[in-house]
């Protein structure tokens, strides 16, 4: 973390200091929890509860310094150490602009520098975060988000954890709504910015797929005409974004599109679903043949957004191919695969869920499951607004038509999803409705034989991804106590 005295970081946030002015922090929290000796605790007002009313709790736990909206009074009565704000986040945020731009001056003093990447998009970004940050790993001090850091709080958090020695930075740009893409690349002023495409996720908070694509394209907006937007040309809602940005671009395409700067060349699965192809780059050295061990054909177009940002950021072809290669999943939860010693394949891609990133799992279960007994368990896809019955029934009729061999729906949000299945014609012990994933559990515990092929997917807070856990474990060693609490 760049070092800020409690002095600095008042006059940055344009705050009231009520601390001693030499304070220097050593990191900074906005969980009490994770409070070590020498934090900064943002107490920031939440959802469900209030950041002030732990901050007892963070001083006690080592916490040295608050970024507090309020004053908030330790047990002599008078006020622990802290700077006062109108916004605790928004003042996060200019504290991360401003270590940025320290970090910026300090390498380039030092003749050095510094390359931001900014990523967003409906679907895919965390999986090409981690592909990107893998590849940088091995030419430089690289920081990437933990998770899915994504938003006005975790952004900042993911730019604290970085300092003078860092040569990469890697940002995850999610948002609820127009300006918030712009907010977060004003902060962090990407070199390179990855837009990867445009779905339904949010469809009811942004008002339609339009403002969507409207806040996506702030990514490539936000950049200089010394930058690049590297835009996927498979979208036409993203291939549209060319307009919209004074930068380089680099397309990149999957599908073969002859004016994609980065292609993917021969591309195809292998028997284990993972992708491989050809890596076309810019200039002209190679094809680098890439085997991927990432799960799903899907994925073919999150490694080539990584190669193009990696290209883009000087990196060699056979060094990206090489480590986009290398890799399997870093974060949990998105088609992770695991094998039972009966002969049980889980695959538990329940981190999120979108109509996009729902259709691709289940072709990609269809396409693994040749030859054995496929399972869908799936939940509910949420924040879809006034598309919600129609996409669910969508999946539904899918699913029937890809010749899965067992459909499981859990969650009464989710039961368009099973009345469609119906509908198309499966019926009986094909397609089940359950309320509750404990009864799904049940049904699965008793029901799943060697050699089956079982998905997991929902999204977040509906909690199937603790569900494809619990599966995912040997029959015997079933943990009874924690079935209460899933969903």
């Amino acid at each position: 973390m760049i070092a800020f005295t409690a002095a600095e970081i008042a006059e940055i946030t344009s705050g009231r200091l009520d601390a001693d002015p030499g304070i220097t922090p050593l990191t900074v929290v906005t969980d009490s929890r994770e409070a070590t000796t020498g934090s900064l605790y943002v107490a920031k007002p939440g959802e469900f509860a209030d950041g002030h009313d732990f901050l007892p709790a963070a001083f006690e736990a080592g916490a040295v310094l608050a970024l507090a909206e309020r004053p908030v009074a330790g047990p002599d009565g008078l006020p622990y150490p802290s700077i006062l704000v109108p916004d605790a986040v928004l003042a996060m945020g200019a504290l991360a602009a401003e270590a940025v731009r320290r970090i910026r001056a300090a390498r380039a003093a030092a003749g050095g520098k510094l390359t931001v990447v900014g990523i967003t998009g409906s679907a895919g970004k965390t999986t090409t975060k981690d592909l990107l940050a893998g590849i940088f790993s091995a030419h430089g001090n690289t920081v990437a988000p933990q998770g899915s850091y994504n938003g006005e709080v975790g952004v900042p958090l993911t730019v604290f954890r970085a300092d003078t020695d860092t040569r990469y930075l890697v940002i995850e740009m999610g948002a609820t709504g127009i300006g918030h893409i712009r907010y977060l690349a004003e902060m962090v002023k990407p070199d390179i910015g990855v837009v990867l495409g445009v779905g339904t996720a949010h469809a009811g908070e942004f008002g339609g797929v339009e403002n969507i694509a409207l806040a996506k394209g702030e990514m490539v907006e936000g950049l200089s005409a010394a930058g690049t937007a590297i835009i996927n040309l498979d979208d036409d809602r993203v291939a549209a974004m060319r307009s919209r940005t004074t930068a380089k671009v680099l397309g990149f395409s999957a599908e073969g599109r002859d004016d994609a700067a980065v292609q993917a060349l021969n591309a195809d699965t292998n028997a284990g679903g993972n992708p491989e192809f050809d890596l076309l780059l810019p200039d002209g050295d190679g094809p680098h043949h890439v085997s991927s061990r990432l799960i799903g054909s899907h994925h073919t177009g999150n490694l080539l957004a990584a190669a193009a940002a990696a290209f883009a950021a000087g990196i060699p072809g056979a060094d990206i191919a090489s480590g986009l290669s290398s890799q399997t999943a870093a974060s949990r939860w998105r088609m992770e695969r695991t094998e039972r010693a009966d002969g049980v394949t889980v695959i538990n891609d329940a981190y999120n869920a979108n109509p996009e990133s729902m259709r691709a799992a289940l072709r990609t279960l269809a396409d693994l499951g040749r030859g054995r007994r496929t399972w869908a368990v799936l939940g509910a896809m949420l924040e879809l607004g006034d598309d919600s019955i129609r996409e669910h029934t969508a999946v539904g009729t899918q699913v029937v038509r890809l010749n899965i061999s067992r459909l499981v729906v859990v969650g009464r949000e989710a039961r368009p999803l099973y009345v469609s299945a119906v509908q198309e014609g499966s019926w009986g012990d094909e397609c089940i409705f359950t309320e509750t994933a404990e009864e799904a559990f049940e049904l699965l515990n008793a029901e799943l034989q060697p050699g089956d092929l079982v998905l997991f997917k929902s999204s977040n807070s509906v909690g199937l991804r603790h569900l494809g856990d619990r599966i995912a474990l040997p029959p015997t060693r079933q943990p009874a106590d924690e079935r209460s609490t899933l969903l």
